[in-house]
């Protein structure tokens, strides 16, 4: 196996070259606003880094999200496309999953929440349990104000992500990670395809919680004088 896994669900790209064993390269790069510059520079860069070849590579794996919508779009539209080209199997990873992944493999354990960015002064969240067979969602994925993600009764267990930076008072406090680890991303996949306790691999389609800002518009109204 050779698996090339990024996601472009949070700020900047996450790119990393798995080998079923170990993370061979990763690297992150960009901003919220460059995922379509940087990626492919970057996915050619995470290669080289691993001393592979693009025909070497078997599987990819996508973030698809929650997150921003061109994010998103730029992510896995990349993914389809190269596995297409090269010929491989596509697989979705919810980001959020993939960013709890992170969390237990820095040490997280029991109960805790992901919160990332969601723009409008909303976050991305769900709720996870980890422990010796993995980590697991039990709730979530959801779009909530930074105030009703615990409500009146207040933090009730640790978050991690982004989310903890933009609205500290209300998550608890600054705690990492922070964003999607392109290698942890490649871990559940890796994982998932072993038979290994974890998340759930997905279709490789945007996950949207929301409607897009833009819209068809609708049917032209008649107008009489």
């Amino acid at each position: 196996m050779l698996l090339l896994a990024l996601d472009t669900a949070t700020d900047g790209v996450a790119v990393a070259v798995h080998d079923g064993q170990r993370v061979l390269a990763a690297a992150r790069a960009g901003t919220a606003r460059s995922h379509n510059e940087v990626l492919v520079p970057t996915v050619a860069q995470v290669l080289r880094a691993a001393g592979r070849e693009r025909r070497d590579v078997t599987d990819v794996a996508v973030g698809v999200g929650p997150g921003p919508f061109t994010g998103l779009r730029v992510g896995i539209a990349t993914a389809r496309t190269l596995a297409l080209a090269w010929g491989t199997r596509v697989h979705g990873v919810c980001s959020l999953d993939a960013l709890a992944a992170a969390a237990l493999a820095a040490g997280r354990t029991g109960e805790f929440l992901v919160a990332t960015d969601a723009r409008r002064r909303e976050v991305h969240t769900a709720r996870y349990v980890a422990d010796g067979d993995g980590v697991r969602r039990t709730a979530g994925p959801d779009v909530l104000r930074p105030a009703d993600v615990f409500g009146d009764g207040g933090a009730d267990v640790p978050v991690v992500g982004s989310g903890t930076r933009l609205y500290p008072d209300a998550l608890g406090g600054e705690q990492g990670p922070f964003d999607v680890d392109g290698g942890a991303l490649a871990q559940v996949v890796v994982d998932a395809l072993a038979g290994r306790p974890g998340p759930e691999l997905l279709p490789p389609e945007p996950l949207y919680l929301r409607r897009p800002d833009a819209t068809a518009p609708g049917a032209r109204k008649r107008v009489t004088a």
